[in-house]
């Protein structure tokens, strides 16, 4: 049986592509934006503000939030997503063989003791200038770089404040693929037969 493969990734480098293709070659569920859905519907948060708060933080965006009554309490919004997520993310992967993309889901399986197979998916400048070039319209070809910066920043903030390890660090993964050197068949192809050898 296929261990639940995790998908993390640098903004650009395709992990999200790559995710959904393995899940279809092996036959097993991909679950990125269905999250985003449930997490939703567990939270009574906006997808919107979900989109942008479960993954994705500033050091600035770690805020204190208001009850109804007035009281200041210490769990933000963002934490209470979290939780929300973390919920989703192990009812997924409790069920059996799955691809989930992002959202610490590395980190909260391994910490769980579910076996999975956690791959990094990461890329040169301009590989990723490139495929958010045609991925994204009205995106200004001089901005492209602070863009992905940032968006590299906010998760290595959030992974982080939530894992209290470093996103990108070899050491918390089982694979590192570079999908601009490879290609992501490639890509695709080495975590599925990665996942048929995965040990038991």
């Amino acid at each position: 049986m296929y261990p639940v493969i995790t998908i993390s990734r640098e903004f650009g480098s395709g992990g999200h592509s790559i995710g959904e293709a393995v899940a279809k070659q092996l036959n097993i569920p991909f679950y990125d934006g269905e999250i985003v859905n449930r997490v939703a519907v567990e939270s009574g948060y906006a997808k919107e503000l979900i989109e942008t708060q479960g993954e994705y933080t500033s050091s600035t965006a770690m805020w204190f939030d208001i009850s109804a009554a007035g009281t200041m309490y210490f769990q933000s919004p963002q934490d209470e997503i979290f939780i929300a997520q973390k919920k989703v993310i192990l009812d997924c992967a409790s069920k059996g063989p799955c691809v989930i993309v992002g959202r610490c889901a590395d980190y909260i399986l391994r910490k769980e003791g579910i076996r999975c197979m956690n791959v990094m998916i990461h890329a040169d400048m301009e590989h990723r200038k490139k495929r958010v070039l045609d991925r994204y319209e009205n995106i200004e070809n001089v901005s492209i770089e602070k863009r992905l910066a940032k968006k590299d920043k906010q998760r290595k903030t959030y992974y982080k404040y939530y894992t209290d390890k470093n996103w990108g660090d070899f050491r918390e993964y089982d694979v590192i693929l570079d999908s601009g050197t490879l290609g992501e068949e490639m890509c695709v192809k080495t975590i599925c037969e990665l996942a048929g050898a995965f040990p038991e």
